[in-house]
């Protein structure tokens, strides 16, 4: 029996997402986001919950962008525009949930996978993961609302250049930018990191903590539906360049990256 790409469960009032693609680099396919954001929508009005944790299985990746194989089949203009839209839709409930979300680093966090991160609220890592995004390695821009939160986590200059370097962040380094808002001390396993790190906000009410996330939700939104349109665009226009196509047969990869490099 095929195992399930993200696995769901409870720990006390703590929601569990678990991307569990460990041989695939925990690869975001179209079908996983939405997963994830379904499973987000249907859990939002739980009044047991007091948290949501997105995680990756094993010790390498949290998610190492979009699957390969599904990416190879977009080119036109208008699937580039559905792919886009779909992914940004599972983000957007990531950025909608009540609660506090916080994604637990267990590994690399690259492309879609770094616009996955920075869609939580909150993110704790372990000390050997990474944070990259390296779409511009493959000639492309963000496509689901990435670009637009990193700008919000560490401001509009940093942003720019985080993003046009395609800088693999190193866990301290992160935490220096405010990428990052705790790593869990070496040899410390994410679990038990985790569950220190989320203490303080455990002993909140949910309406308490609802109620701190409610202004900042809305504030994420607002932005977003100003900016969704000229970074949908730019992805498309990327996307869609000769220059992204060169780029992934002069690394061999056969597929493009984009999103999910």
């Amino acid at each position: 029996m095929t195992e399930p790409s993200l696995l769901v469960d409870r720990q006390g009032r703590i929601l569990r997402l678990t991307i569990n693609r460990p041989d695939k680099r925990n690869a975001l396919s179209l079908a996983l986001l939405d997963e994830i954001g379904a499973t987000l929508a249907k859990n939002a009005g739980d009044p047991g919950i007091g948290c949501a944790v997105i995680t990756g299985a094993g010790d390498k990746c949290f998610a190492a962008g979009g699957d390969l194989q599904e990416l190879a089949a977009i080119r036109s203009t208008e699937d580039t525009r559905a792919m886009s839209r779909r992914g940004r839709a599972a983000l957007d409930q990531v950025r909608a949930f009540p609660l506090p979300v916080i994604a637990a680093l267990n590994g690399h966090a690259l492309g879609g996978g770094a616009e996955l991160a920075v869609a939580c609220d909150l993110r704790v890592s372990a000390p050997h993961a990474e944070i990259g995004f390296l779409q511009a390695q493959l000639n492309v821009t963000t496509a689901w609302g990435g670009g637009t939160d990193l700008a919000l986590t560490v401001g509009d200059r940093r942003a720019l250049r985080i993003l046009s370097t395609s800088a693999r962040l190193e866990a301290a380094r992160a935490l220096d930018l405010g990428l990052v808002d705790w790593i869990c001390a070496p040899g410390q396993a994410l679990d038990a990191c985790l569950a220190t790190f989320l203490e303080p906000y455990l002993s909140r009410s949910r309406d308490v903590l609802a109620g701190f996330k409610a202004p900042i939700a809305a504030h994420r939104r607002r932005v977003h539906a100003e900016l969704a349109a000229t970074e949908e665009e730019n992805f498309v226009r990327t996307w869609t360049h000769a220059d992204h196509w060169a780029a992934v047969n002069a690394l061999g990869l056969g597929a493009g990256l984009g999103a999910g490099s």
